[in-house]
């Protein structure tokens, strides 16, 4: 009997796949570290013993890192860490390796700073390594994901959406990785289809053939086809296709209204996108209630499927169309999680529909690709320490090479690192402009305010990105609307202070404690020369009291101290104001702020509390930084009353 073999790598499992990837492997690292610590758990084996692995789910639990019950808890916690592992971060008993330990290091001390050739995060630079090295045991072979994905690269310059999640994958040996490539040209170029190069890729394979021949060669039962069907999982999964089978005949046969309601039914029992996949295919609609209304006239029967020649070509084309979906369903499940690792590296822009290499990633990987591409379908032995770049690339390439590479690619003269990164930055800034113009409009910033006063943070994730948290993403917008009220001055994705991905997008992670926004102002006609602190918090009305208030105080008391040539103030941003912070804040204006020692003080603190609805009516109104600049001093020296104060100081005058 065929059996399922793989036909594709995907990095790490579907089990893994989580939102705020970053923060949680992080996280996942102190755990472990802290679970392995406990003498309970010290010298026992991870291996075969779900008792410890029972244990280990509850303490997720118990800190939060999950919800609810599991009703296989050992299987939950192994599927849990699975991810870890084929990072090379733990190893199979759960230990964290060398790898790991210095990727929890970076964490704990929230030192994310550049130091490498590449110009990305501390830890960015650990998941490069680590993926670089990766490897997935395919057909009695490897395969490494990250090397294919660089040399796709290099040799197409950039990989649509649909190229990457549905071809990319299948390059799981030499001789595949350059029909993949080739076919991608050729389908530049108006010759073939997707679909027609997974199809080939799938029948070019022994078990593939065997079943269709098997197929061919039997009457249609249900048993022959879950036999052909290969289900990785269990037989019985393919058991709808018996009954799709069925119904595809009928509808041939008789060409009723009928059958094809039936047929259509008989689509929503397959499992995953396939049924979607079956149903475009089928029909030229997706409305049950069309279906039910006007029935065989809704059936496509310009398909293929419908005017085979005899039976023969039936079977083979709805052998072909089975394998065909599921692949295309398989391979789309696998995209997200595959983007998910690779954005960790902060080499990869997944943008616009587009996979390409950032400026420096794309000239180093241009450089390295020959040495590399020597370990594309090799093991590594090396996986779970922390070992250099150049002992995993096997050279040394230096900036020089970097630089000449630039000129090449870019036309851009640049003659050491100052060049370079005043190369890249203008055209992050471009990228970031663009963005904003897409993706944060005035609308979509008003509607993610929104968002935050109501914490619908599935819908910011969705709107944002799913690789922060909801205060980070808070933060991130929040930066975004006030680059938008300043005219775009300054170099906000360096004001942010925010860990952001290669797309520019907000990253959290596990050590947390962001710095605020520290937005640079040059003077002007309408204000000085001066610096705001933005601080952006969630925290509901209770917690805005213990948490806030002294923090806000604290950042600005330091900042003025340490910038005693500098005019500065803050502003509080929050979805609401509690009236004794704003008592609070109001009371700094004439209260001290002294250093550690007592030996210096500032005279008083300038903090301007700003609620998401004036700063939607700010957004709606365009009202420009100038404009509250001048409002916000007038309401700084005003005398009013606390309790007062925010409504005839702030509310009144924005509106």
């Amino acid at each position: 009997m065929p059996s399922y073999k793989s036909y594709c790598w995907s990095l790490g499992t579907t089990s893994f796949r989580m939102v705020e990837f970053n923060r949680k492997i992080e996280r996942q690292l102190v755990l472990l570290r802290d679970f392995w610590a406990k003498p309970a758990f010290a010298n026992q084996q991870w291996s075969e013993n779900e008792s410890l692995q029972e244990q280990y789910y509850n303490h997720l639990k118990e800190n939060d890192f999950i919800e609810g019950d599991a009703p296989r808890k050992a299987k939950d916690a192994r599927e849990k860490t699975s991810g870890l592992v084929d990072l090379g971060l733990i190893d199979d008993e759960r230990r964290l390796t060398e790898a790991g330990n210095a990727l929890l290091q970076i964490a704990l001390n929230a030192d994310f700073n550049i130091n490498n050739l590449l110009q990305i995060p501390a830890d960015s630079f650990i998941y490069l390594k680590q993926l670089l090295k990766v490897y997935s045991p395919i057909d009695n072979g490897y395969v490494r994901p990250y090397i294919v994905l660089i040399m796709a690269l290099n040799r197409l310059g950039e990989l649509s959406f649909d190229e990457f999640t549905y071809l990319l994958p299948l390059a799981i040996n030499e001789a595949k990785t350059q029909d993949v490539f080739d076919s991608i040209e050729s389908i530049r170029s108006g010759n073939g289809t997707i679909d027609e190069t997974i199809i080939d890729v799938l029948m070019d394979m022994p078990n593939y053939q065997e079943a269709l021949d098997i197929l061919l060669k039997s009457d249609v039962t249900e048993n022959v086809i879950t036999e052909v069907g290969m289900n990785r999982k269990s037989r019985s999964y393919d058991k709808p296709y018996f009954k799709l089978y069925k119904a595809l005949q009928d509808v041939i046969d008789t060409r009723s209204d009928e059958a094809a309601i039936n047929l259509f039914d008989a689509t929503k029992s397959i499992s995953g996108r396939s049924a979607t996949f079956w149903k475009q295919y089928l029909f030229n609609t997706s409305l049950t209630s069309k279906v039910n209304k006007e029935g065989f006239a809704t059936v496509n029967n310009r398909a293929r499927l419908f005017n085979c020649a005899d039976e023969a070509e039936f079977k083979t084309e709805f052998f072909k169309l089975m394998h065909l979906f599921k692949a295309k369903s398989t391979l789309s499940d696998y995209f997200d999680l595959n983007r998910r690792y690779f954005r960790t590296t902060d080499t990869i822009l997944f943008q616009d529909d587009k996979v390409k290499f950032d400026i420096i990633p794309n000239c180093f990987f241009k450089i390295a690709e020959q040495n590399l591409t020597a370990l594309a379908y090799t093991s590594d032995d090396n996986l779970s320490s922390n070992i250099s770049l150049e002992s995993i690339v096997g050279a040394q390439i230096t900036e020089n090479q970097i630089f000449a590479k630039i000129e090449e690619i870019y036309g851009v003269q640049v003659r050491n690192l100052y060049d370079v990164q005043a190369f890249v930055d203008r055209e992050r800034y471009e990228r970031f402009n663009a963005m904003v113009d897409s993706k944060f409009t005035d609308e979509k910033i008003i509607e993610l305010m929104s968002a935050f006063e109501d914490r619908r943070d599935g819908d910011i994730q969705s709107m944002v990105t799913n690789n922060a948290d909801a205060p980070t993403i808070f933060e991130y917008v929040l930066a975004v609307a006030w680059y938008k009220i300043s005219g775009r001055k300054g170099k906000v994705l360096e004001y942010m202070n925010l860990s952001l991905d290669a797309d520019l997008l907000p990253v959290t992670h596990a050590a947390g404690g962001h710095e605020d926004i520290t937005y640079k102002y040059e003077a002007t006609e309408d204000y000085p020369a001066h610096t705001l602190l933005l601080e952006a918090t969630l925290a509901s009305s209770t917690n805005q009291r213990r948490m806030e208030m002294e923090p806000v105080s604290r950042h600005l008391g330091e900042y003025l101290l340490s910038h005693t040539d500098e005019q500065a103030y803050c502003l509080f941003a929050t979805t609401y104001l509690h009236v004794n912070v704003i008592s609070d804040f109001r009371m700094r204006k004439s209260n001290p702020y002294y250093s550690v020692d007592g030996t210096r003080f500032v005279e008083g603190m300038k903090i301007i509390p700003l609620q998401t609805s004036e700063i939607k009516t700010i957004i709606k109104k365009g009202l420009t930084y100038g404009n509250l600049y001048r409002l916000f001093e007038a309401a700084y020296n005003s005398t009013i009353a606390p309790n007062l104060w925010y409504d005839k100081e702030i509310i009144e005058h924005v509106n």
